[in-house]
């Protein structure tokens, strides 16, 4: 197994198609356990084979790897389909990884507290321990931006913003309202939360 992963990337890095690779692979393979299998025969049974014997059993060596080295491709990648989502489920936000499972849900709100970063879902809030910009940048393409220095909110996730002198007050999903800077306060006009 090890000497057919080996041979995979050899074959990953030299040829194109997925029909080349497991023929270049299962060719290596076959090599390598050919090799293998004469210097068992030689060291365990003092057995070296014949010219004319060594060349049946190294295709009979060859057409077994390649069997083994098709096989072994056709059912990892039968795997790797099974288990990648399909093209219209939506992939798991990074940062919503990060959670329980009983927790993730649609993302309202990125708040800062000392080293950590509290995580609004829908479903309730987490706390966890990560600085703010690697926060910011896996919640990905989610709609939405920093609203603070200390807050990021989804603007699908809002449910009233008003104006409070310089500033604004977002109602969101769930948890408390959060603060608009007045340095923010275009981001919050341009996603049409405010009227110009």
């Amino acid at each position: 197994m090890t000497l057919s992963i080996l041979a995979g990337l050899v074959a990953t890095r030299h040829t194109r198609t997925r029909a080349r690779r497991t023929l270049v692979t299962a060719a290596l393979t076959g090599l390598a356990a050919l090799v293998a299998v004469f210097a068992v025969n030689a060291v365990t049974f003092a057995y070296v084979p014949p010219p004319g014997a060594a060349l049946p059993l190294a295709a009979q060596v060859l057409a077994i790897s390649l069997v083994i080295t098709g096989v072994t491709k056709v059912v990892f990648h039968a795997l790797d389909k099974a288990h990648s989502p399909a093209p219209d489920q939506p992939r798991l936000l990074p940062i919503l990884e990060r959670l329980p499972l009983g927790k993730r849900g649609a993302l309202v709100a990125l708040s800062v507290e000392d080293h950590y970063v509290r995580i609004r879902i829908v479903k309730g809030e987490e706390k966890v321990l990560m600085r703010q910009a690697e926060a910011m940048r896996e919640v990905g393409g989610t709609p939405g931006g920093q609203v603070h220095r200390s807050h990021w909110a989804a603007f699908g996730q809002v449910l009233a913003a008003r104006r409070d002198g310089d500033r604004a007050i977002l109602t969101m999903a769930t948890g408390p309202e959060m603060p608009v800077s007045r340095a923010n306060l275009p981001k919050i006009k341009e996603a049409g939360l405010l009227p110009r």
